[in-house]
Order: structure tokens, then C-alpha cells, then sequence
């Protein structure tokens, strides 16, 4: 769930006033080089390199210092962040936080602006020379994600906090149904989180009405779709899901009574019905209030700073290399073009493939197996992890027409072992896509890179800059990876499976630039998809559409990175030959971790000189 922190980056790191310190002696130009230097001269070059050495070694304290008391600072702003982040907060000093799911304005964006502004001015004063690699590398990170935030200023009211599917209103009592209880606080602290859900969603109505008056409202179709999604959590107390893992989290937790348990069980119930229940009652009343007032049924390009506010979208989420909109289409053209060619060589040897492509089964249907089938064929091409147990869960029943295919909520760093991944039945398919979907979930995806880059980071603020599209890229690329290995299924289809997956993917990130940058309507989308891909389905069409324009973009994250990700594998390729190895470069995306495909690059063609180094000396 993307989520406004109350404050942002509100600790503003201590200005290191930095002085160069090594400095070379002057020769006379008239003793040869080879004679030895005199005393004083090598007293004062060791008193040189000593002070340097000592200067150095401050500025690395000092800025790893910094990085933690940011990160201490940030991480409790949001109890939902606090807690997904840290099961033991108390074993970092943190004690006191806000309970509360606090709210959502305008105000608190323009407060994160400004302190964003304030740490880049801090950080800018830092002589990166003096930082160790890995340090210089989350200071390049965090510029970057700083200097994102803050091209955002002045269009706060283009954030979309609801939407159908992606919205904070389908996606937040997931995270609240999963919110682990490992202590007797943990259940106080989720249920006055629970009990503050009606005023947080209160500021989300009062957050839609400002951007209505100032014309940027949703218009009434998106309306219906949210307030659709909305009706689903109109749940009976006794009776839901809510209360269900509830009652199941409470058994985690040791030394509680039965009577402490029916304890805490009534007030949950009472939560319920008393706050998340209305909370949702009143904002489908607010949305409804608003129905007539949004005027603008298509995408950004069509509001008066749109464009603007799409192209720091398409920065902020997929934190791409290429340089502008134009030239990212062009590519995503070009590699769309590549699978469709793709699918028509494998469709002209063997026709028989269209008809397989509806009546496949991978040999695999039961979660916890196809995992265990996973880990072991990805050993010879990923580096291996354990020490982990992953549980798989059902979405209920009644959110499986609002919510994903699949999901994987992250582990608290100092929680490794605890892993959930949620499979939505009511979309996903036991034999046609739950094997890649866990691989895209589970290992060699979402699960698995995140155990990796937790036992490799060191620097705990990297955890909380959210890079999705490094983190979605990774789990397509491996996703895809999985229709290459044996997995019951002929080789042919799969190669037909994978490209026809990319090339769907690629199709729908294409039209969410061509809606919200190039301004297509509903009836230029339905002209393009009846005329090169003969969908002509109304109701398709404009599922199609709205999806995106409520959610500008999404798609993108997806697929931007997976392609980052496939041209810097076809760029090793072709410049390593024969000594290119999936396991290096998957290695060396694993060991960078998340971050922006801008900063990824240049570490990229170094890592490039590096791996032919060996092939040019000969070894």
C-alpha cells in the first residue's frame, strides 16, 4: 500500500564541515627521485596521511551515525511502518510513538517536501570522497530518492489515495489482518490503530473533497469502482476475517489467559463495529457526496498540470535510466515488438501451441511444494538463502474480487524467518499460473530478494526508501526465469507462455503512458485494441482503461523494471560472451538492492569493466 507518512525525513542530519586534508610536499625540483627523503620531510607526510586517515575515519562514523538516527526517526512515524519494519522497536530505544494511524493532508505532503529539502541540503555538504563504498552508495540512493521527493512540490492534490483494487482503503485491513502480535503491546497498539481507522479515513474524505473543488476530482465511474471495493468491508464482526485472524494472532502471544483472550476478543469485536465498520460507511457517504463533481474520466494529461505530475510518477516509481517518456515508449515499443516476433516464430513451426496455450498444466499445483521445487532448480543461477519459513494463506473469500492475484508482505528485519504469501483463488489458477506466481511471490521473487538484501544491508535507512519497480522488476524478470525450468510443461509453450506474459505486461504499461501522457480516451484505446489485437469486448476494454487511469503508473513499475533489468542482462551478455553468468549478474543486482535504475546503471558498466578484467589479463 503506498501510504503518506505524517512527516517525512524530519530529522535533519548535522552539517560536516568537511576541510581537505592531505596535501603534498613540495620538492626542490634538483635531488634526484630515487634518494632517500629527509627526515622532517617523511615526519611531516606521515603526520599528513595520519590526520587524513583520522578525518576520514570521522566522516564514516559520523555518517553512519546520521543514517541510523534517520532511520530511528523516520521509522516510527507510521505505526504500520514501525511495525513491519521492527517486531521489537524497544531493542532500538523506540518506546514512545504515535498509535494512531494519524491522517492524510495536503499539509503533511508539504512538510515532507520540506523536510526532504532539508536533509538534501545536509547531505549535499558531506565530501563524498572520505565515505566507504558501501556508504557512498546509500548516499547516492538517498540523494536521489530526496531529490524525487521534492520535484513533487506544488501538485500535492494529484496523489490518488483510493483506487478499486491498489487503493488504501482495499489494501489496509490486509495489513491490519496481518499485523503480527509478538507482544502483549502489539495487541494494545493494533487495536488503537483499529479504533482510529474512522478519523484517518475522515482526513482521506476531507483529502478527495479538497482536490474536488480544486478540479482534480475522481469522476463518478472511478467513484462507483471505489465505492464498490468500499461495500466489501461491511462486514459482520462475528462473522469476518477480521476477527478471525484475530483470534488466531492472539495465540502467538505467550503467557495470555483465556480470560485475558475473551478479553481482548470482545474489544476487537467492538472496534469493528464501532470504528472500521463505520469508518467505511462514511467514506462511501463522503465518495457519494462527490459523485457529479470530478469532471475528468481519463488520465492526468487532461488536468492542467497532469503531464507534469505523471512524468515525477514515472521517476518516483520506476526510477528508470532512459532520459525522458519518449525515449522509455520507444523501448518498450521496441521489446514488445521482440516477444510478439518472438511468438510468431514459435506459432509458425508449431500452430498446435495456440491451442495448448488454453489447456496447459504445470506439473506442480501445491504451494508449499512448488517452492521447494523453486529453491532447488534456482541453486545453479542464485545465490542460496535459508533460515526462513513461509506461510501460505487464502485471501477471504469476500476481497477476492477487489484485491491481487497474489501478494508477499515483508518480514521486520529483525524478524527474518516470518513470511506470508496470500493467493487470491478467485483469480489465480492452481494449474496455469500458481507456479510462476510463486515465483514471482515467493523464491526466486518478492520473498527471496528481500531475505537476501536484509542479510547483506547494513544500512537500516535503506529499508525504508521504497523502490518498487527495482523490487517488482526483479520478481517479473524471475518470473519469466521460472517458464525456462522443468516445470512439466513442453519448452516450446513455455518459451510462447513467457513471451505472450512480457509482451501483455509491455502492452499495458505502453497504454498507461499513452493515457496519462499523450491523453487517449476510452475510444482511442478501444479503436488501437480492435485494430491490432481484435479485442473488441466493451466491458474488457473499459475494465482496461479505468484500471489505469485510476492507478497512473502501476504498470509501469512492472514492467520498466524488468525491462531495466532484461537490457542490462542482453548489454552483459553481448560484452562478456562466453564468461557471462546468470549467477554473477543476478549476484550483483541482489548484493546493490533496491534502488533507482538511474543510480543502478553506472554501477552496472562498472561491474561490466570489472567482469571482463579477468578475460583481458588472460585468467
Amino acid at each position: 500500500m503506498r501510504q503518506r507518512k505524517q512527516t517525512c525525513l524530519s530529522i535533519i542530519l548535522s552539517l560536516l564541515l568537511i576541510a581537505g586534508l592531505l596535501t603534498g610536499c613540495k620538492g626542490t625540483g634538483q635531488l634526484p627521485k630515487l634518494l632517500p627523503r629527509s627526515e622532517t620531510s617523511a615526519q611531516t607526510e606521515a603526520a599528513a596521511y595520519e590526520s587524513y586517515r583520522e578525518n576520514t575515519l570521522k566522516v564514516q562514523q559520523d555518517f553512519d551515525k546520521r543514517m541510523e538516527e534517520l532511520f530511528l526517526s523516520e521509522v516510527d512515524n507510521s505505526l504500520i511502518t514501525l511495525h513491519y519494519t521492527l517486531a521489537d522497536p524497544s531493542a532500538l530505544g523506540i518506546t514512545d510513538y504515535d498509535r494512531t494511524l494519524g491522517s492524510y493532508t495536503v499539509e503533511d505532503a508539504k512538510n515532507a517536501v520540506k523536510d526532504a529539502k532539508a536533509v538534501k541540503v545536509q547531505l549535499d555538504a558531506i565530501d563524498k570522497r572520505l565515505l566507504r563504498e558501501d556508504q557512498l552508495l546509500t548516499h547516492t540512493i538517498l540523494s536521489s530518492y530526496l531529490n524525487t521527493m521534492i520535484s513533487s512540490e506544488g501538485m500535492e492534490l494529484y496523489d490518488q489515495p483510493l483506487s478499486s483494487s491498489l487503493g488504501i482503503q482495499a489494501q489496509l485491513p490486509i495489513l491490519l489482518s496481518e499485523y503480527a502480535f509478538y507482544t502483549r503491546q502489539d495487541i494494545e497498539d493494533y487495536l488503537s490503530l483499529l479504533t482510529s481507522i474512522d478519523t484517518y479515513y475522515a482526513s482521506i474524505a476531507a483529502y478527495e473533497k479538497e482536490r474536488s473543488d480544486a478540479g482534480l476530482g475522481l469522476c463518478d465511474i472511478s467513484l462507483d469502482r471505489i465505492i464498490k471495493s468500499c461495500n466489501a468491508y461491511l462486514i459482520d464482526a462475528n462473522h469476518s476475517f477480521m476477527a478471525e485472524t484475530f483470534a488466531e494472532r492472539l495465540n502467538q502471544v505467550e503467557g495470555l489467559t483465556q480470560e485475558e483472550k475473551d478479553a481482548y476478543i470482545a474489544k476487537n469485536l467492538a472496534a469493528i463495529d464501532g470504528h472500521f465498520v463505520p469508518a467505511y460507511k462514511s467514506l462511501i457517504e463522503s465518495l457519494t457526496s462527490l459523485k457529479g463533481t470530478g469532471l475528468n474520466d481519463k488520465g492526468l494529461y487532461h488536468y492542467p498540470e497532469g503531464k507534469k505530475y505523471y512524468e515525477y510518477l514515472v521517476n518516483s516509481y520506476t526510477g528508470t535510466s532512459f532520459q525522458d517518456i519518449p525515449s522509455l515508449k520507444a523501448a518498450i515499443n521496441a521489446q514488445m515488438l521482440d516477444d510478439l516476433t518472438s511468438m510468431d516464430k514459435l506459432l509458425a513451426k508449431n500452430p498446435e501451441l495456440a491451442k495448448q496455450m488454453y489447456s496447459y498444466s504445470f506439473a506442480l499445483t501445491e504451494p508449499h511444494q512448488i517452492l521447494e521445487n523453486l529453491k532447488s532448480q534456482c541453486q545453479m543461477d542464485f545465490p542460496s538463502i535459508d533460515g526462513y519459513e513461509c506461510n501460505i494463506k487464502r485471501v477471504p473469500k469476500a476481497l477476492e474480487s477487489i484485491l491481487s492475484p497474489a501478494f508477499y508482505l515483508t518480514v521486520p528485519i529483525d524478524r527474518p524467518q516470518d513470511n506470508s504469501i496470500y493467493i487470491n483463488n478467485g483469480i489465480t489458477s492452481t494449474n496455469k499460473n500458481l507456479y510462476s506466481t510463486l515465483a514471482h511471490e515467493g523464491y526466486p521473487g518478492h520473498m527471496y530478494q528481500t531475505l537476501y538484501f536484509n542479510s547483506q544491508n547494513t544500512a537500516n535507512i535503506r529499508k525504508l526508501l521504497s523502490f518498487n519497480s527495482y523490487s517488482e522488476g526483479w520478481a517479473t524478470y524471475v518470473e519469466y526465469y521460472s517458464y525456462g525450468l522443468d516445470n512439466g510443461l513442453d519448452k516450446n509453450l513455455s518459451q510462447l507462455l513467457k513471451h505472450n506474459a512480457a509482451f501483455t505486461l509491455s502492452l499495458y504499461a505502453m497504454l498507461d503512458i499513452s493515457i496519462h501522457y499523450e491523453g487517449w480516451d476510452l475510444k482511442q484505446m478501444a479503436e488501437y485494441l480492435n485494430h491490432y489485437f481484435r479485442i473488441s469486448d466493451g466491458s474488457v476494454i473499459s475494465t482496461i482503461y479505468y484500471d489505469i487511469v485510476e492507478n497512473p503508473a502501476n504498470y509501469l513499475e512492472y514492467y520498466v523494471g524488468y525491462l531495466e533489468i532484461l537490457n542490462m542482462q542482453k548489454d552483459a551478455k553481448k560484452a562478456l560472451g562466453s564468461s557471462y553468468s546468470d549467477m554473477e549478474f543476478n549476484r550483483f543486482l541482489l548484493d546493490l538492492g533496491p534502488a533507482p535504475f538511474s543510480v543502478i546503471r553506472p554501477y552496472f558498466n562498472e561491474w561490466l569493466v570489472r567482469q571482463n578484467r579477468p578475460a583481458a589479463n588472460g585468467q
